[in-house]
């Protein structure tokens, strides 16, 4: 039936082979002629199927020019449109090996894995230029975003953190890492979740409004990272919502980002990375602690979920510490003096407020890490970079519209 199907699409297509005269606007100011038909093999979601088309030759830019492949969408292609989105959804979703396979078994096409490679990264190659230029174009007020349905989402929170991808040899060349020697085998994945919450369920706890998040991330720079939250932002409507909030672990760049780019938003960091450092904390004292190390710890605990900042570094600093274990509790005790502001639990608790990261944190484990970190597993930047954004794309369950 599919061959019947490609049968009857490349009877349908050939009505119409793209003559359009003797000669045509080669696009750069410049004449074509008419010169011959010719074939090409196209690979389509029913099989293969040959086209013949008119082809025009332009001797100023010496260069061909073929009109019914720019009409089909076919331009330096043998992939159908709609191949080509069938091998983003699975190049996307899983290996690229094991994509080849499933689109052999549910769709009985053939195709390599480089070929199923080549075309997935092509396509995100495609979405993440738009993404840049979108992104360009909402920053510069070119577009502006339409204005959140009425009413309006209470807050939209943008979460933000980062992961590894393997990366290549040569795409960490120079790099210093975190291994023995000295060199670095990943590249950060900087992600953002935004999502808005409009009011809370029975027993007072915030919950995430439904098909309300949308995903980002690349492997660029924080300050190009920084362009794309930003528009993102205007286009979940930051500029018209009540109240921005910004959630994050202690990284200096995230609250960078943040008093740059939403300086009215309010800055939580997340509070189980918060124990974790309190609880590094009870350990590096434990030692000299006097009383029951664990009851310390879980005294300390009650104040962190209390907002109690000053009440943690004043029991930190009751026992009397020289040297590099002096030196430790200061610089551990500085993550809690420097987020005090940003670690007042209960206060936002009592605002209604999430106080946990936890979307973004999914979100670099089911959208960057289950594709791109698997066993094995080295990428280049442009292939990493055209996965990543493919899957923000399909991992984004909000789509914002603009005028």
């Amino acid at each position: 039936m599919t061959a019947l199907g490609a049968s009857l699409l490349e009877g349908l297509l050939a009505a119409d082979p793209g003559h359009r005269g003797p000669s045509i606007a080669c696009g750069a100011g410049h004449v074509a002629e008419f010169i011959s038909y010719r074939a090409k093999a196209i690979d389509t979601v029913l099989g293969p199927i040959r086209l013949q088309r008119a082809y025009y030759h332009c001797r100023v830019c010496q260069a061909g020019v073929v009109p019914r492949d720019a009409e089909l969408d076919l331009c330096r292609e043998s992939l159908s449109g709609g191949l080509r989105a069938m091998i983003a959804a699975t190049g996307a979703a899983v290996p690229f090996a094991q994509a080849a396979t499933l689109i052999k078994d549910l769709a009985g096409i053939t195709l390599s894995t480089k070929r199923v490679e080549r075309a997935a990264e092509a396509v995100g190659a495609t979405a993440a230029a738009a993404l840049d230029a979108d992104t360009v174009a909402v920053l510069a007020g070119q577009v502006v975003p339409l204005p959140p349905s009425v009413p309006a989402p209470e807050i939209l929170y943008i979460a933000v953190d980062g992961t590894g991808v393997p990366m290549t040899p040569a795409e960490t060349a120079g790099r210093p890492g975190k291994g023995p020697d000295g060199r670095a085998r990943t590249r950060e994945a900087k992600l953002a979740c935004l999502f808005t919450q409009t009011g809370l369920d029975d027993d007072g706890r915030p919950v995430r409004d439904p098909d309300s998040t949308s995903y980002l991330a690349t492997l660029e720079p924080v300050e190009k990272f920084s362009d794309l939250v930003a528009a993102e932002g205007r286009r979940r409507g930051s500029e018209h919502i009540r109240q921005l909030v910004m959630l994050g672990d202690g990284a200096h760049w995230i609250w960078n980002l943040a008093t740059a780019r939403f300086p009215e938003a309010t800055q939580i960091v997340d509070l189980f990375h918060a124990r974790e450092h309190l609880h590094e904390l009870a350990d590096l004292l434990a030692f000299i602690i006097t009383e029951d190390p664990n009851d310390w710890y879980q005294a300390r605990r009650t104040e962190l979920d209390n907002g109690d900042i000053e009440a943690i570094v004043k029991a930190a600093m009751v026992y009397p510490l020289v040297g590099p274990r002096a030196t430790q509790r200061t610089k551990a005790l500085a993550y809690f003096q420097t987020n005090a502001h940003r670690m007042r639990y209960a206060r936002f608790r009592r605002l209604g407020m999430f106080v946990g990261s936890g979307t973004v944190e999914a979100g670099c484990k089911a959208v960057v890490g289950q594709r791109l970190k698997l066993s094995g597993m080295r990428w280049s930047g442009p292939g990493a970079t055209s996965i990543i954004t493919l899957r923000c794309q399909n991992a984004s369950t909000h789509q914002a519209t603009a005028a």
